[in-house]
């Protein structure tokens, strides 16, 4: 009885621990990386390198003095960041980082939970956590807040469209929902092989849904002034960063474990080539945010009804015909 509490507590511990902590430092990461994109240094003065730079971030806003705007509906206004924190980091509980290990004799997953309908859990935990922005925006009482969150709420219900038909691919050559069986599926070749365009789908729609750079729509510093977030300050700024890392976490690791294999690799551990894949899917897209600048709205919204949407429909198609035909 002991046993059946004890390690899954454990393993919450050690997988969130171990997940935050990258996240954190996936802040240090992006702003170093763009550092040396634009030839400069990036963050330096705190730590070698700067490496302490995200604890001094935390400390700063636990410091910060706590604002609410007087028009702001101030129940809704605490309540996003939390919404979009929480749903972010409840995604980090079905994402398999590994296969399982013997410790003590005892075989342990090296993830928390492996539902029968885990990429649906994941599709449909994100949409939550996207109200956070939403609400965010809505509830701040400032109209460029307000247009930010208008414009979150439409680049997402459309980009998980395109997204969802790419999954749809990747469910069907896998033959399961479940992530654990889908990284089984790719021991020999891996799903970026079988499915590259619904990979591209998949990964230009994340990018979209992440709303960074080039799809920062809700934010748009030139036009909306930070946008949705533009009212927010202290720990309730922080956990909406916080939550923006850890979803473009979650979405390398899903980029992952849908497309590269998951913890398939030679050689070297499962985990490691785990994480080795997530973060040169992360640092891509700091890539793409210190190239490319931002499209125009009305491009944004194009790219995805007149490009994105019928390519992911015709792969769906496609391989359910390759299927039929050839098994």
């Amino acid at each position: 009885m002991n046993d059946l509490f004890i390690i899954p507590v454990i393993k919450l511990l050690v997988i969130f621990g171990v997940c935050l902590f990258f996240i954190a430092y996936t802040t240090w990461l992006e702003r170093k990386a763009l550092g040396h994109f634009q030839l400069r240094y990036g963050p330096m003065r705190v730590g070698y390198h700067g490496l302490l730079q995200p604890i001094a971030d935390g400390i700063k806003n636990i410091f910060k003095e706590e604002v609410i705007p007087e028009n702001a509906d101030k129940a809704v206004f605490v309540l996003a960041p939390i919404i979009s924190i929480s749903m972010a980091v409840i995604l980090l509980a079905v994402i398999p980082f590994g296969d399982s290990i013997t410790i003590f004799g005892k075989k342990i997953n090296l993830y928390l939970a492996d539902p029968s309908i885990g990429i649906l859990f994941i599709l449909g935990f994100a949409t939550i956590g996207s109200y956070g922005t939403i609400l965010g925006g809505w509830s701040s009482g400032n109209k460029y807040g307000y247009m930010g969150g208008l414009r979150a709420s439409a680049m997402i219900i459309s980009y998980e469209l395109s997204m969802a038909f790419a999954v749809i691919s990747i469910i069907m050559v896998s033959g399961s929902f479940s992530l654990v069986d889908m990284v089984a599926a790719q021991h020999n070749v891996w799903n970026i092989v079988r499915e590259p365009v619904a990979f591209l789908v998949f990964f230009i729609s994340g990018v979209a849904e992440l709303n960074r750079i080039p799809f920062d729509m809700p934010e748009a510093e030139s036009e909306l002034c930070c946008g949705y977030n533009i009212e927010y300050s202290s720990m309730k700024f922080a956990l909406f960063f916080l939550a923006e890392y850890t979803h473009l976490f979650v979405f390398a690791s899903l980029v992952t474990t849908l497309f590269l294999g998951g913890w398939h690799g030679p050689f070297l551990p499962g985990v490691v080539w785990f994480f080795l894949k997530t973060f040169t899917i992360i640092f891509v897209c700091i890539w793409i945010r210190a190239t490319i600048p931002r499209l125009r709205y009305d491009k944004v919204m194009k790219l995805e009804w007149k490009f994105l949407l019928p390519v992911a429909i015709a792969n769906v198609i496609a391989t359910g015909a390759v299927m039929a035909l050839w098994g």
